[in-house]
C-alpha cells in the first residue's frame, strides 16, 4: 500500500471517526440552539430563525448512519461504497454551506424584529401572565431591566398603574422595591441589547461549529477521489507515472 492510499484512507477511518463525534456535536449545537430561542420565544417572532437549528439536528442524525459506511467502505476499499461515501459527504458539505448561509441571513432578521415584539411583550406585562412571566425571567437571566434601559418601563401599562419596575429589575430584590428614583438600584442596561448579543453569540458559535465541520468534509472528498483513484489503477495493472 503507497503512502497515498494508506494517509488517504486514514483520513477516511478519521473522517468516520468524526462523524459520530459531529453527530453528537452537531445534535448538541441544535439543541442548544433551539432550547435558547425557546427560552426567549416570547420574544422573537420570526419563527424561521429556527431553520438553521432543524438543519443541524438533521444533519446530526444522519452522521451516525454515514459513520458507519464510510468506516466499512473504507476498509473495504469498495468503488462502490466509496462512490456513495463521496456522494454522503457533498450532500452534507452541501447542507452544512446551506446551514450557514440561513444562519448569517437570519442574524440580521433577529435585529429588526427583536424591538417591536418586545415592546409589544412588556406593553402587555402585568405581573401574572406568560409575557410577564417570559419579561421576569429574561430580566432575571440577562440581569437587565426595559427594552433600552429602565426608562422604557414609562411608558406602559404596568407602569402607569403601579408607578413602579418589576422587581426583577433590582440588583438585589430584597432591598428593593422597584422605585426608578432609585436608579442606581436598578440593572442599567436595557434588554434589547443584551438579547441581541446573546441570540448573535449562540448563531455564531453554531455557524463556526458548522464551518469546521464543512472544512473536514472537505477533505474527506478529495481522500475518496485519491482512494478510488489508486484502487481503481492498482486492480488494472496500471501504475501512475509519479509512483
Amino acid at each position: 500500500m503507497d503512502c497515498g492510499i494508506c494517509t488517504s484512507k486514514t483520513i477516511l477511518l478519521f473522517l468516520s471517526l468524526v462523524f459520530w463525534g459531529a453527530g453528537a456535536a452537531l445534535a448538541y449545537v441544535g439543541a442548544y440552539m433551539i432550547n435558547s430561542y425557546g427560552t426567549f420565544e416570547s420574544f422573537i417572532q420570526n419563527k424561521q430563525t429556527l431553520i438553521p437549528a432543524a438543519i443541524v439536528i438533521g444533519i446530526s442524525v444522519l452522521m451516525f448512519i454515514f459513520g458507519l459506511v464510510g468506516c466499512c467502505a473504507t476498509l473495504r476499499e469498495s468503488k462502490f461504497g466509496l462512490g456513495c461515501f463521496f456522494l454522503i459527504i457533498m450532500v452534507i458539505f452541501a447542507a452544512e454551506v446551506t446551514a450557514l448561509v440561513f444562519t448569517f441571513i437570519y442574524q440580521g432578521k433577529i435585529n429588526q424584529d427583536l424591538e417591536h415584539s418586545m415592546n409589544e411583550v412588556f406593553e402587555k406585562y402585568d405581573g401574572h401572565n406568560t409575557e410577564s412571566q417570559a419579561v421576569d425571567l429574561l430580566q432575571r437571566e440577562l440581569k437587565c431591566c426595559g427594552v433600552s434601559d429602565y426608562k422604557s418601563w414609562f411608558n406602559t401599562t404596568w407602569f402607569k398603574n403601579n408607578s413602579t419596575v418589576p422587581q426583577t429589575c433590582c440588583k438585589n430584590q430584597t432591598n428593593c422595591e422597584g422605585h426608578p428614583q432609585l436608579p442606581a438600584l436598578l440593572y442599567p442596561e436595557g434588554c434589547k441589547k443584551k438579547l441581541q448579543t446573546f441570540l448573535q453569540d449562540v448563531l455564531t458559535y453554531a455557524m463556526l461549529v458548522v464551518l469546521g465541520f464543512a472544512i473536514i468534509k472537505f477533505f474527506g472528498m478529495l481522500s475518496v477521489c485519491v482512494v478510488t483513484c489508486r484502487s481503481s489503477s492498482r486492480r488494472s495493472g496500471y501504475q501512475p507515472l509519479y509512483a
